[in-house]
């Protein structure tokens, strides 16, 4: 059973359909990057898939279980949500924002216990965040404050993580520290789907790459089989191709087609 579906999912705004008989799964040990040109439905679909979406026709599940039969204490036990806005208007310690992360559990409200303060903790050191534990969140740079965003939604400990657009705004240092994050994330079981622009990025760390294009899946598979220089090219209008280095093999697109 997967931890997060979408079976023939379609969204609409008005007359302009935004997801096409959309079909989604996540998996547990998997790191599932979703990506497509600006526009093609990515947010949505993990909007769709938490039941922040409304369907006009298939079905979002979570844990095997209709979204909409689940109350929101539930669905945030079952997923740790990241979304594209994450603003910190208040100079709120590190350690107080990570434990946000805990709030389905009460943590946040009614002040941590053992396990919400271990949870914490340990979110804490896989972002390495130890030695800014007391600093105010609005007193970090960009990357600082991602890694405690990121921090926060490990906390949660939930079975699946969503995360939209985590690298966006960051240096490649930052990016790749946030992806080995996710990575380890699901190398430890958990089941992580990331939305990522950068694709090269994407094919270097994930598992899985789920191509999105006018609201209908172009491409579901290993790197290798979905980034295909077709499939990339039908996508984005730019030529690319994979280059061989000794055992890595590496993405690389070039000037656009049209």
């Amino acid at each position: 059973m997967s931890l997060l579906a979408l079976h023939q999912a379609v969204v609409q705004r008005g007359k302009r359909v935004i997801l096409d008989h959309l079909d989604l799964t996540l998996e547990a040990g998997e790191l599932v990057a979703l990506v497509g040109p600006n526009g093609s439905g990515k947010t949505t679909a993990l909007r769709a898939l938490l039941g922040l979406m409304p369907l006009a026709s298939g079905t979002a599940l979570i844990g095997g279980a209709d979204v909409r039969s689940l109350g929101p204490i539930t669905r945030a036990r079952q997923v740790a949500y990241l979304p594209q806005s994450r603003p910190m208007a208040w100079p709120i310690s590190v350690q107080d924002a990570v434990a946000l992360g805990r709030f389905a559990y009460g943590g946040a409200s009614q002040g941590l216990n053992t396990e919400d303060q271990a949870a914490v903790d340990q979110a804490m050191a896989a972002c390495d965040l130890e030695a800014l534990k007391g600093r105010a969140v609005t007193d970090l740079s960009g990357g600082e404050l991602a890694r405690v965003h990121m921090a926060r939604a490990l906390a949660a400990n939930a079975p699946a993580l969503l995360a939209d657009e985590p690298t966006a705004a960051l240096d490649p240092l930052h990016q790749w520290q946030v992806m080995q994050v996710l990575a380890r994330q699901a190398k430890s079981g958990g089941g992580v789907m990331v939305v990522v622009h950068d694709l090269a990025l994407a094919a270097a760390v994930c598992s899985r790459i789920v191509l999105i294009k006018d609201g209908k899946v172009l491409a579901n598979g290993k790197p290798e089989q979905a980034l295909t220089p077709d499939n990339i090219g039908a996508a984005y209008g730019v030529v690319a191709h994979w280059h061989q280095d000794g055992q890595t093999r590496h993405l690389i697109m070039g000037p656009a087609l049209r």
